[in-house]
């Protein structure tokens, strides 16, 4: 599976937070729609079938992103050092 870029990532998010937001707010057809696809989006991202495993997949990705930016800094400190 091909990963997202961490910026697109976290703009599906956004755009899934804020869809699921208005359409509780303000459930309408038109709310619905822009939910489905924003969930749709997240799902084909993540490789997942559904909002809640998409949303457990895209926080695993933020992790394992942090964790080598984390790395990276690391090994540039490293690097300079020697």
């Amino acid at each position: 599976m091909l990963l997202p870029a961490e910026k697109e990532l976290r703009a599906a998010l956004a755009r899934f937070a804020q869809a699921r937001i208005e359409h509780d707010r303000r459930p309408a057809g038109d709310t619905s729609r822009v939910l489905e696809d924003a969930t749709y989006t997240l799902c084909v991202m993540t490789g997942a079938r559904t909002a809640d495993d998409a949303l457990a997949a895209a926080d695993a990705l933020l992790d394992r992103y942090c964790v080598n930016r984390r790395s990276a800094v690391t090994q540039e400190e490293e690097t300079l050092a020697a």
